[in-house]
């Protein structure tokens, strides 16, 4: 039987809820618009997280991050079971971080302050999780919808699987655990083209460069969330395994032509000498001139940090992973207005032409990108205040 909640979280205490042997989560009204943001309910032994803002293609905003926060945190309390979460309105998981409304708040304000952390919190307690966590992709999935799902024990990818980290091209760089997954990509130099480029990964793709960890079809999907609605913890991967497309079906990495290349250049020391390698062959190399097109797009100064973080990324732990990320997020909020600029340009008046300053790679300088590491002692992130935030 289906225990459905859309959050009031000051409706009961969880003691009380505990003493009249409920759910540790808190049945709510359905009658508030943020509420519904998130849909939640317990059948059997699944946990199932509904994002629930299809018209905004299930963007994450600062009310839907605390209500996935309380409820993980009550079921970490509960000990068993296992968790599901889907996007709603069948187009998207989840395309990213509400960054239309960080963008429009004022400098300091309580929005840009705590959606990042409290975000970034989130994704530590995904990477920590010991319950399995799977996540269905079966759509858009970019941005604050891949630290939802790919720090997670299961990323079930189809078809119609689109993932992107695009955020050299918005003034930020690929936050939420970036720096933890992109730089342990199965193949050498891949996770450092796609930071910087922003290039998209569709249906099998996502399974070469391990952004899922199991291929089913999309008209398989409603029968495996109805199967898992019936198992157990400890039959879940059974569960997987019984709807995955078998291996010798899946298509080929469509990146496999370019792997090569890709290891030779993106594994290079530093961001000018990619840019130097790529100017070298764009002469005679097609895929060299799309990828110099690509980069001429983003912000310089998200480019030179985000080639920092990755080769940063590579040697830390998930915590300080998150750290160095919380801090670059002050850097951009604050030392940088590529940012505001790149929101207004992209998803505000939508001409597309960004006015980067600095407004090219020469122009960044290393004392900047080095204030973007600096520790922020009063704003810093670390595991004993996510386990409390």
């Amino acid at each position: 039987k289906a225990t459905v909640s859309v959050l009031n979280w000051q409706t009961r205490s969880r003691d009380t809820m505990r003493r009249a042997g409920q759910a540790v989560f808190v049945r709510g009204r359905a009658c508030s618009s943020l509420a519904n943001e998130v849909r939640v309910e317990e059948i059997g032994e699944m946990k199932r997280v509904v994002l629930n803002r299809p018209k905004a293609l299930n963007s994450l905003n600062l009310n839907m991050v605390r209500i996935i926060q309380k409820n993980y945190d009550a079921w970490l309390e509960q000990g068993k079971g296992f968790v599901v979460m889907t996007g709603a309105g069948g187009k998207a998981f989840c395309a990213g971080g509400d960054v239309v409304a960080v963008m429009k708040e004022e400098a300091g304000g309580p929005l840009r302050r705590d959606f990042f952390l409290e975000e970034y919190k989130l994704n530590y307690t995904i990477k920590t999780y010991p319950l399995p966590h799977i996540a269905i992709l079966d759509g858009i999935v970019m941005g604050g919808g891949v630290g939802l799902s790919v720090h997670g024990s299961h990323r079930i990818v189809t078809e119609k699987t689109m993932f992107a980290m695009p955020e050299t091209g918005i003034g930020l760089f690929p936050d939420v655990g970036g720096s933890i997954f992109l730089p342990r990509m199965p193949h050498r130099g891949l996770g450092m083209y796609l930071a910087l480029t922003g290039h998209r990964l569709k249906g099998a793709d996502c399974l070469h460069a391990v952004v899922g960890t199991n291929f089913v079809k999309s008209e398989n999907i409603e029968a495996l969330e109805k199967d898992l609605m019936n198992t157990t913890q400890a039959k879940v991967d059974a569960v997987i395994k019984a709807h995955e497309v078998p291996a010798n079906e899946i298509p080929e990495f469509s990146l496999q032509p370019h792997l090569e290349r890709i290891a030779k250049t993106f594994t290079l020391g530093s961001l000018d000498d990619i840019m130097q390698d790529l100017t070298r062959e764009s002469d005679n190399d097609e895929w060299a001139q799309k990828t110099l097109k690509q980069l001429s797009k983003s912000s310089p100064t998200s480019l030179k940090i985000t080639h920092e973080q990755i080769t940063r990324g590579a040697h830390q732990t998930p915590h300080e992973n998150l750290q160095m990320e919380a801090r670059m997020v002050y850097g951009c909020m604050n030392y940088s207005n590529d940012f505001n600029e790149g929101i207004r340009a992209l998803l505000i008046d939508k001409d597309l032409k960004p006015q980067w300053n600095p407004a090219t790679l020469d122009e960044v300088t290393p004392e900047l990108v080095k204030k973007f590491f600096e520790p922020r002692p009063d704003r810093e992130f670390s595991a004993e205040k996510a386990a409390h935030l």
